[in-house]
């Protein structure tokens, strides 16, 4: 009886991945979204802002800054994840299907490199501006207030006199704690507003009643400044969460569309129709 030698069949594509296209993808991707990412900033989308005038925006306003952050994701990853498909090496003759799958795996890893290289530069970023951030106060002069409530805090102490070279750090710090205390199911406690009271008086130099009707107005709107941000933080969260996941998809799609268009397969009905589009323009520019 021979010895018969298996052979390897050539016509199933090895599972594998090709590191240059997903690292190219994932560059491609970091760096579209980036620049979709600064033109929003420029031109006023944006959920939430460190600015008292954050507050001025609408709820309409704050759903189209998260539609359009779900938009650009698709497109980056989708620009990613094609050019990982566009560009990987086919390793031979194998299924459609099983093409299809390798491609879109490339697709995926580019959206998990681009993903992770983009919580990396927002890491840097954010450490950067704490860094820059002056840190001379103490515990006690520090407040998690700042700059949520800036804007109260200033109208708290706000004093027509008031003697030059007064740091009120940590006074504005205490109250900006209490503050924060509004937005609790008990809500601020009668000590804390008595406490409040007092303190407006002594520093700003009102009397009881003026004193009292400024706290309660702090109060108020330190309240609905808290319930604001936490709306955006909310629309913030999900709109990001859905773009990742959605930029999955696209980056898996675009991934099998590029591996397609590397295989000489043909176009998409609307491709060829922009190709077709594109080909009468030039003819009518001769």
């Amino acid at each position: 009886m021979e010895n018969v030698t298996p052979v390897a069949r050539s016509d199933i594509a090895p599972r594998f991945l090709q590191w240059s296209p997903i690292v190219l993808g994932a560059f491609a991707a970091t760096a579209l979204s980036s620049v979709l990412l600064t033109f929003a900033v420029t031109i006023g989308l944006g959920v939430t802002s460190t600015a008292p005038t954050w507050r001025d925006a609408s709820a309409a306003l704050a759903i189209l800054s998260g539609l359009y952050l779900i938009i650009q994701a698709v497109l980056s990853f989708g620009l990613g994840g094609y050019i990982a498909g566009h560009t990987r090496t086919a390793a031979g003759p194998a299924a459609v299907e099983e093409t299809e799958h390798v491609d879109g795996a490339h697709g995926l890893g580019t959206w998990a490199l681009a993903v992770v290289m983009g919580a990396f530069v927002a890491a840097l970023i954010g450490a950067a501006t704490i860094n820059r951030t002056p840190s001379m106060r103490s515990s006690a002069q520090a407040s998690a207030a700042e700059p949520l409530l800036s804007y109260e805090l200033d109208r708290l102490f706000r004093a027509g006199r008031r003697a030059p070279n007064v740091d009120l750090s940590a006074e504005r710090a205490e109250a900006g704690r209490i503050l924060l205390t509004t937005s609790s199911h008990s809500g601020l406690s009668a000590d804390d507003r008595t406490y409040l009271i007092q303190q407006v008086g002594a520093l700003t130099g009102l009397a009881s009643a003026d004193a009292e009707r400024r706290v309660d107005s702090v109060i108020a709107n330190a309240k609905t400044a808290i319930a604001r941000s936490r709306r955006s933080t909310i629309i913030l969260a999900f709109s990001v969460a859905t773009a990742i996941l959605l930029g999955a998809v696209a980056a898996w799609a675009a991934a099998c569309a590029g591996g397609r268009h590397r295989d000489g397969a043909p176009l998409p009905e609307w491709m060829e129709r922009s190709k077709a589009l594109d080909r009468r323009r030039q003819r009518v520019l001769r």
